[in-house]
């Protein structure tokens, strides 16, 4: 049975009639003084933004984050970026269809990665830093496996937070084997706390937004903040040699102070974290920009990485 296209199957030029979900949604003010509405949308193959010109109030409320609608229009492209053209906008009923076809989630699922991970805590065998982890993991667990990893960068999908970091822990562990002289554990209790943060930072999965906490504070300092409190109620002393480790761990991994970390890496393992985070997000930019580019073509300009093009060989 064929299934039906969706997102990432339309080319330019192409005329789209799909079912999606709207993942965001912005009433806005034109230039020549005509309201339209600022949407995203999205189905498990990706998303596209489009505009639905004189939009009114009543158009702001019915065509909300959630939203599960007929779209019809053309793909194109806006300043080198996908868009589709909007002709037609229908409401569906959410009763009527699998919630599961329209959002993205991570390319595995929730147990598989819990119990990968309850393997990989094993191999965490310090331990001050195996309780730690496993503390926050447990405290957070939930919002752990279904939080996005970013707002729009990399991972920016239900579970991408997991699943980035599992990317992560196996790199490390890859790269430890080949390098002995990496401490194993630390690297892999760096990785599984890095980007643990974002839990804070970030809000669900569906329409992603920065929470109060997430634009005052960040990540970096909301997760350094949360391993002094697991701690202090396991009675792990802060002034240790390896708590201020793991902690560097942490406040190093962006490798920049311009970046966003307080400190730059002074430690083997530190260096290593930033470099694998850098490479597993730049992996999945690239590869979330080109699954939507043709054969022979380049892909839009990732915002992320410089701003760079990337050429889609067949």
């Amino acid at each position: 049975m064929r299934l039906p296209k969706q997102i990432i199957d339309f080319n330019k030029g192409e005329d789209m009639s799909l079912e999606v979900i709207i993942k965001r949604s912005d009433f806005r003010l034109a230039k020549n003084g005509k309201n339209f509405l600022s949407l995203v949308f999205e189905d498990k193959s990706g998303q596209i933004p489009g505009k639905y010109w004189d939009a009114s109030e009543a158009d702001a409320e019915k065509y909300h984050v959630g939203t599960i609608v007929q779209l019809e229009g053309r793909r194109d492209l806006y300043q080198g970026k996908p868009q589709v053209n909007i002709t037609r906008l229908g409401l569906l009923d959410p009763e009527t269809v699998d919630m599961s076809q329209f959002v993205q989630t991570a390319p595995m699922k929730k147990v598989d990665m819990e119990n990968e991970f309850d393997d990989v805590f094993l191999q965490i065998t310090n331990g001050a830093w195996n309780r730690i982890v496993r503390f926050l993991f447990k405290k957070y667990h939930d919002r752990f496996f279904t939080s996005a990893a970013a707002k729009s960068n990399h991972h920016d999908f239900q579970g991408g937070l997991a699943y980035h970091t599992l990317s992560m822990v196996r790199m490390a562990e890859s790269i430890s084997d080949q390098y002995p002289q990496i401490n194993r554990a630390l690297l892999i209790a760096g990785a599984c706390l890095h980007d643990f943060g974002k839990i804070i930072e970030l809000t669900g999965s569906l329409d992603i937004e920065y929470t109060f906490e997430g634009n005052m504070l960040g990540h970096i300092t909301i997760v350094d903040e949360e391993i002094v409190k697991a701690a202090q109620e396991l009675n792990i002393s802060l002034e240790s040699e390896d708590m201020i480790l793991l902690r560097h761990m942490i406040l190093s991994h962006h490798g920049l102070l311009e970046y966003g970390s307080p400190e730059r890496p002074k430690i083997l393992e530190a260096e290593v974290l930033h470099n694998i985070d850098m490479m597993d997000a730049s992996i999945n930019m690239i590869t979330k920009a080109i699954d939507k580019t043709e054969n022979g073509k380049f892909s839009e300009r990732i915002f992320g990485l410089d701003n760079r093009a990337f050429y889609k060989h067949s």
